[in-house]
């Protein structure tokens, strides 16, 4: 149940818990977090879902109608909800915590709906079509390291012709620092950028 009380530090606070959780524990986090997570997000000003969808759609020339949609990390069914408006029908969810596909199924656009932990666990569907991913890049030693890693194997995956490269594009202001601002008078919040790429699967 959504509370209108809470507030952008009392969502700060509530992430600032789950710091060192490990897989296991952040997906119990998620757990008590899914009837929150949309309206928390909200508060935020996570723009996530609405950029990727709308980056996803200029770069795709096929059928909406006609599309499988996998949505890897599908948590509360954000994505699912505004590429239905696009015209998109067909969706399978995976996610790791059962109370975030319990959302999902709630919005009724599911085909499907998957428990997996990925990482530990292989992702329980066939892959292909387009991957579209997005990070935030905090400004800061472990971002970096993060960033560099991450890029590193993306282009190794292209160089060894699992996917091609279709765009890659800055985000700015995807969300508010989840640290505290302690200078409640400051209305000037302070903004995480993000980046998002999209792949094309190689269909060889």
């Amino acid at each position: 149940m959504s509370d209108c009380s809470r507030t952008v530090d009392d969502v700060r606070t509530f992430l600032q818990s789950s710091k060192g959780f490990d897989p296991q524990q952040m997906m119990r986090f998620y757990d008590s977090w899914a009837e929150t997570y949309e309206q928390d997000h909200n508060l935020m000003s996570y723009r996530a879902p609405h950029l990727a969808v709308d980056f996803l759609s200029k770069n795709f020339s096929g059928s909406p109608a006609e599309a499988q949609v996998l949505d890897v990390t599908c948590g509360s069914g954000w994505v699912a909800k505004l590429m239905v408006k696009l015209g998109f029908r067909h969706f399978v969810g995976v996610d790791g915590s059962k109370g975030m596909l319990e959302q999902a199924a709630k919005t009724g656009l599911y085909q499907d709906l998957k428990l997996a932990l990925l990482g530990p666990e292989p992702l329980p569907a066939p892959t292909g079509g387009y991957i579209c991913m997005s990070r935030v890049d905090p400004k800061s030693e472990s971002g970096n390291n993060y960033k560099v890693s991450l890029e590193k194997e993306l282009q190794l995956m292209e160089e060894e012709g699992l996917w091609t490269h279709v765009d890659t594009k800055e985000m700015d202001k995807y969300m508010m620092t989840v640290h505290n601002n302690h200078n409640n008078n400051n209305k000037n919040e302070q903004y995480f950028d993000g980046t998002m790429y999209l792949y094309r699967k190689s269909l060889n």
